[in-house]
C-alpha cells in the first residue's frame, strides 16, 4: 500500500512537470517580446532571463520538449507498472487508457489554455526552473544542435526570420482589430510600411497636368499663373517642358511692393531631377539634403514625366494634407442607386477598391486603365464592359479621359435572361 501511495504522488509530480513544460512551451511562443524586453529594461530579473533564454530559441525548444518526453515516458512507465499490478496483464491496456487521459486534459491541453491567456507571466514565472533544465541538459542540446545542422546542409534549408511587407501589413491589421490600436494609428503604420515601395511614378503630377512657365515669359504672365494657380512655386522651362532648368518661388518674385524688377533668371532656383522608378523614400532625403520642395521626374528618355513635391511625398505617410487654397472635389458621384459619375484622374487603386473589381494594370489612374482596356484614344459616347461594370465615357480633356459614368450590373442574371 505504502509504494502504491509514493508511485501516485511520484505519477502526480510527474504529471505538474509535464503540465510546467508545456505551459512554457506555449508561453515563450506566444510572449510579447517587446513586452517582456520593456519590463527588462525596467529592472526585472525574471524578464532578463527570458529574454535571454528566448535568444537562443533553438536550445530552449530541445530542452522544453525532451524534458517532456522523458517526464511523459516515466510518467507512462510508472503508471503502466501500478495498474499492472492492480489488475494483472490487461493493467497495460488501461493504463495507456488513463495515462493518455490525464496527459490530455492535465499535462497538455489546460496548461497550454492557460498561458495562452498571459504568456508573458508564464515566461517569467518558469525562468528560473527553466534555465537550471538548460545546463543540466546541456550535452542534449549540443547533440541536437549538431543533428539539426546536419539535417540543414541534407536537405539544404535556409531561415528566413524576416517578414514580408504583407506580413507586416497583416501583424498591423490584426493588432488593429484586437483594439491595441485606432484606426488612424493603423493607416499610419500601413503607410509607413508600404512608403518603402513607392516611386515616383505612383505619387507624381503628370507632366499633362504640370503648371510650368517658360524663362522668356512676361512677369505679368507668370504672376497671372501664380495668380490662378494659387502655388507658391513654378517650374520654369527652356524652349519646352521637357527641359526645365528650374523653379521660380513665389516669395522670390513678389516685393513688398509688387514683382521684383530683376530679371526672372536671377530668382529661378536650380532644379533637382530624379527618375520616375526611384524610391521616394531616397527623393526625401535627397530633397532635404538639396533644401528643395520640388523634384522634376525624368523618364528613360530624359524627358519630363511629371513632378513631385516634398508634399505629396508627405501625404503618402500621413495622408491628405490641405491648405486654404485646395479645392475639394469629389472622384466619385454617386447619381443613383447603381451608377456613378467618376473623375477620370481618380487613383487606380483607390478606383479598384471602390468598385471591387480586380485589374492587372500598370495604369496610375482610372481614365489611363478605360483608355488601355479600350485599345485606341477614347471619345466622348465610347462604352467598355468589365466584370459586372458599364462603363461610358463622358467627357474628354484633349486625349484623356475628364469624366466617366459606372453603371453596376448583374452580369450573371442579363445573361440568363438572353439564355431563356
Amino acid at each position: 500500500m505504502d509504494d502504491l501511495v509514493k508511485n501516485i504522488l511520484i505519477m502526480a509530480a510527474l504529471l505538474a512537470l509535464s503540465a510546467y513544460f508545456s505551459a512554457t512551451e506555449t508561453a515563450f511562443n506566444s510572449m510579447n517580446r517587446t513586452r517582456v524586453r520593456a519590463m527588462a529594461e525596467k529592472g526585472d530579473k525574471d524578464a532578463e532571463l527570458a529574454l535571454k533564454l528566448s535568444e537562443n530559441y533553438d536550445r530552449l525548444l530541445s530542452t522544453i520538449l525532451v524534458g517532456n518526453n522523458i517526464v511523459n515516458i516515466a510518467l507512462a512507465a510508472i503508471g503502466t507498472m501500478i495498474f499492472v499490478n492492480i489488475y494483472g496483464a490487461s493493467g497495460a491496456a488501461i493504463s495507456t487508457g488513463v495515462v493518455t487521459v490525464l496527459v490530455l486534459i492535465f499535462g497538455e491541453i489546460s496548461p497550454k489554455s492557460l498561458a495562452k491567456d498571459c504568456p508573458e507571466k508564464f515566461a517569467l514565472k518558469s525562468a528560473v526552473l527553466l534555465r537550471l533544465l538548460t545546463v543540466i541538459l546541456c550535452p542534449l542540446n549540443w547533440l541536437f544542435s549538431l543533428w539539426k545542422k546536419l539535417l540543414n546542409r541534407v536537405f539544404r534549408l535556409e531561415s528566413d526570420n524576416k517578414m514580408s511587407q504583407e506580413e507586416l501589413l497583416m501583424l498591423v491589421d490584426e493588432v488593429q482589430q484586437e483594439g491595441s490600436i485606432d484606426g488612424s494609428e493603423g493607416e499610419l503604420l500601413k503607410n509607413a510600411i508600404e512608403f518603402t515601395e513607392r516611386e515616383a511614378e505612383d505619387i507624381l503630377t503628370h507632366r499633362v497636368d504640370m503648371e510650368a512657365v517658360s524663362k522668356d515669359a512676361s512677369k505679368e504672365d507668370i504672376a497671372k499663373v501664380f495668380s490662378e494657380t494659387k502655388y507658391s512655386r513654378l517650374p520654369v522651362y527652356d524652349g519646352d517642358i521637357d527641359n526645365i532648368i528650374g523653379v521660380i518661388h513665389q516669395k522670390d518674385f513678389y516685393t513688398g511692393n509688387g514683382i521684383i524688377d530683376r530679371d526672372i533668371s536671377h530668382i529661378i532656383a536650380p532644379a533637382v531631377y530624379v527618375l520616375k522608378n526611384e524610391k521616394i523614400s531616397s527623393i526625401l532625403k535627397l530633397l532635404q539634403r538639396k533644401k528643395a520642395h520640388v523634384a522634376v521626374v525624368l523618364d528613360e528618355y530624359g524627358g519630363t514625366c511629371g513632378m513631385i513635391t516634398m508634399e505629396d511625398i508627405l501625404e503618402e505617410l500621413v495622408g491628405e494634407i490641405w491648405d486654404e487654397h485646395d479645392e475639394i472635389t469629389e472622384t466619385v458621384q454617386q447619381t443613383g442607386e447603381n451608377s456613378f459619375t467618376v473623375d477620370g484622374a481618380m487613383d487606380m487603386d483607390d478606383f479598384v477598391g471602390y468598385f471591387g473589381i480586380k485589374a492587372d494594370t500598370d495604369a496610375t489612374s482610372a481614365g489611363g486603365w478605360i483608355t488601355e482596356q479600350l485599345g485606341h484614344i477614347p471619345e466622348a459616347g465610347d462604352t467598355l464592359e468589365y466584370e459586372n461594370l458599364d462603363i461610358k465615357v463622358l467627357s474628354m480633356d484633349n486625349h484623356r479621359i475628364e469624366k466617366f459614368r459606372i453603371d453596376r450590373v448583374c452580369r450573371a442574371e442579363a445573361e440568363a435572361g438572353i439564355s431563356e
